[in-house]
């Protein structure tokens, strides 16, 4: 049991919580929620030992061993995976030479009736059971299971730790961590540089651990899944919380209706006050009385109401400027980076309007094909944009092209139009730069503040095709909401690379799995596919690469039904890309004429032929536009 007694933690004059108390009994699972500076990273270093409380103590007991990972750490390099993986069971070795030490001194005592004697061999029978305990006899097998479970290949061990991104190596770190089984896991965000299958093994993990753990994450999946009571930390203060998230953000909003009455009801017993002493200060008859309540007001211990909750803020994206039906479309694409081959005859097509998402372990190639989209990287194979399409990109290396003299406030002003001009503080809010944080330069921001300034201009330009690699890395839980309710909203098409499978949850209604140089498509939500995944590897679904996952029909029925409609949908789609690719002959034979014109020859030949032109083409758009209504028609009639 770890003891946290009026602890106090002050940074220059503002203190950052103080006199705060509660118990971490063994095994409990503890998650604590905040806004971000409010104190959750603190109060880890300081259960870590890495900082003293300015008053309090914290009191742990002897002997207890901690585990704790920050979110950034100096990482080890000259080891290879193994090697820095077995440097967890140092205490093994330990455990091991004390009792070699302590069984060589009862070799040679002899006298067995002593005190002394009868002490030692209670020493070695503890420190066997240390040993059983850290599972001295087969930590080898545990080893390589902790690093299979958390993404690493076998023919990964023997690489030096140089050679992986920082990312990878903080799996390493994690590994070593809960490896070594300490009495309390201290851990800061451990899902940031996990993909879902890792996530979920490190779920089963921690749930089944014999460990306390004090977590910090904004993966309210994870949250739900692993931790069973829930520590607020707001406004220096902490609400306690025996349940899990969920139940916690139910409770937590009856206790801020509560605190916004309490505010309500002060604030006017205080302005009743002043307005009592302001009308009888002069008066001698009310002197005691007026003394009185301006006494009542100094001891008056004033309230607060914690930062308003913005998750529910109305923000949408511009209306998608119309595109043709397939935005992206894709045939034998193969990608290598020197001799490896990261995609190989990849076909992808997405239509107009889908959600969709890209998943599958760290380097199987998502962030790659995203590249190959946007141009950013040479490829093999085919690949077209469709008509008129637009695309949003949100990317960590767009945090880059800000201009980092503008302020926070200035960077979106730039992009916002219309309406959306008077809600921007409201936006800033919503994606913590709320207050004095939207007057910061650019160029002071962390690399995560700068992300989420990234994203929120993305929000606000008009485009077709919205494509987010893991836009929530930065993002807190009410931060995510605000995104995926806009997303949600999106009249656009939207290709999603997350690992946050919360987020994930009723956006996309299909998911894209990369795996062994290529993808698979499945047609569902995410924990349906999650659900799809555990049975193949329980051995109740073989699968073969590449396949597409599609439900059976259950009568001949409906597969007539789907078949007709699949026909129909054919030939709408058809005669919609025959209109566009008739628009795009005619806009170009419009450009060319305007720039003959432009020249200098202004022949009545060619102005005839200009206007006949124009005419045609607004005839074709009408045309186009009757015809992508009726497509959404027939789509509307899905019978799947």
């Amino acid at each position: 049991m770890v003891s946290i007694e009026q602890v106090s933690m002050t940074f220059g004059k503002e203190p950052l919580f103080e006199n705060i108390s509660f118990l971490i009994n063994d095994k409990e699972k503890i998650v604590l929620i905040g806004r971000n500076g409010a104190g959750k990273t603190t109060l880890l270093k300081l259960l870590s030992g890495q900082l003293q409380p300015s008053s309090g103590r914290i009191v742990l007991p002897k002997e207890m061993t901690i585990g704790y990972l920050p979110q950034h750490m100096a990482l080890n390099s000259g080891r290879t995976v193994l090697e820095e993986a077995e440097l967890a069971f140092q205490e093994i070795k330990s455990i091991e030479c004390k009792i070699d030490e302590l069984n060589r001194e009862i070799a040679v005592r002899t006298d067995y009736e002593s005190e002394a004697y009868h002490q030692l061999l209670e020493d070695v029978s503890y420190q066997n059971e240390r040993l059983n305990f850290f599972g001295g006899d087969n930590y080898q097998a545990d080893l390589e299971k902790t690093l299979l479970g958390l993404g690493f290949l076998r023919s990964d061990f023997d690489r030096q730790t140089s050679e992986f991104s920082g990312g990878w190596r903080m799996r390493i770190e994690l590994a070593k961590i809960l490896l070594r089984r300490p009495d309390l896991l201290l851990l800061d965000e451990p899902t940031n540089h996990l993909d879902i299958e890792s996530i979920v093994w490190l779920e089963n993990f921690l749930s089944s651990t014999s460990s306390a753990l004090v977590l910090v994450s904004h993966d309210k999946a994870f949250i739900d899944a692993v931790t069973t009571r829930t520590i607020e930390i707001s406004l220096g203060k902490i609400y306690d919380y025996k349940v899990n998230y969920s139940n916690y953000l139910e409770l937590r909003k009856e206790r801020r209706e509560q605190q916004i009455r309490a505010y309500e009801n002060q604030q006017k017993m205080i302005a009743d006050t002043e307005e009592f002493i302001e009308r009888f200060r002069y008066k001698a008859t009310k002197a005691v009385q007026v003394q009185s309540r301006i006494k009542q007001l100094e001891k008056l211990e004033r309230l607060e109401v914690d930062m308003e909750d913005t998750s529910r803020l109305n923000l949408k994206f511009p209306p998608a400027p119309h595109s043709g039906i397939q935005p992206v479309k894709i045939e034998s694409l193969s990608k290598w980076y020197g001799d490896k081959v990261v995609l190989e005859n990849v076909n992808f097509s997405i239509r107009r309007g889908e959600k969709v998402a890209f998943v599958g372990r760290n380097g199987e190639g998502k962030s790659t094909l995203i590249k190959c989209i946007m141009g950013e990287v040479a490829y093999d194979g085919f690949l077209k944009l469709g008509h008129q399409v637009k695309i949003g990109y949100f990317a960590q290396n767009q945090a880059d092209l800000l201009d980092g003299e503008l302020t926070v406030f200035e960077t979106v002003d730039r992009v916002a139009v219309g309406d959306v001009r008077t809600k921007i503080r409201d936006i800033l809010g919503a994606f913590m730069f709320g207050g004095e944080a939207s007057d910061k330069k650019v160029k002071v921001l962390s690399g995560g503040e700068k992300s989420r300034l990234a994203m929120i201009r993305l929000l606000l330009e008009p485009v077709n095709l919205l494509i987010l690699d893991e836009p929530t890395n930065h993002l807190d839980i009410q931060s995510k909401n605000v995104l995926k309710e806009a997303i949600k909203a999106f009249n656009g098409t939207v290709i999603i690379v997350s690992h946050d499978r919360n987020f994930l949850d009723g956006l996309v209604e299909k998911i894209y799995e990369f795996k062994n140089r290529n993808l698979r498509e499945f047609i569902g939500d995410i924990h349906q596919f999650l659900e799809m995944k555990r049975s193949e590897e329980e051995g109740f679904v073989v699968a073969k690469e590449p396949v597409v996952v599609t439900e059976v029909s259950e009568n001949k029925q409906n597969y007539e039904m789907r078949k007709e409609f699949n026909r129909k949908l054919r030939k709408a789609e058809k005669l919609v890309a025959d209109a566009e690719n008739e628009i795009t002959e005619l806009e170009t034979e419009i450009t060319e004429m305007e720039a003959k014109m432009a020249d200098g020859n202004s022949s009545q030949e060619l102005f005839d032929s200009y206007k006949k032109t124009t005419h045609t083409l607004e005839q074709k758009m009408y045309e186009w536009q009757l015809l992508s209504e009726s497509l959404e028609e027939i789509k509307a009639q899905n019978p799947l």
